[in-house]
């Protein structure tokens, strides 16, 4: 089963947030809590972090990319 990751609304009038860093690469095991990329918005960085344990299987952004709420960020295969 595949998990989609968007780009969290993570304040009320946030449009899109730039990706800083992305903490896990295609091809990389993620855990449940783990951190998977660093989000800038106007006024905050903020980590967001993995819900499901699995494998990061794509990503369609790379560091340094502004990414609109709601867009898809990546793909996690749901460890079954």
């Amino acid at each position: 089963m595949i998990k989609l990751i968007k780009m969290p609304k993570l304040s009320a009038n946030m449009e899109s947030g730039l990706l800083v860093t992305l903490r896990k690469q295609n091809g990389d095991d993620v855990q449940k809590g783990d951190v998977l990329f660093e989000v800038e918005t106007e006024k905050v960085v903020s980590e967001i972090e993995s819900e499901e344990d699995g494998k990061l299987v794509k990503l369609y952004f790379r560091e340094g990319d502004n990414v609109k709420v709601d867009e898809i960020i990546a793909e996690i295969e749901i460890a079954e």
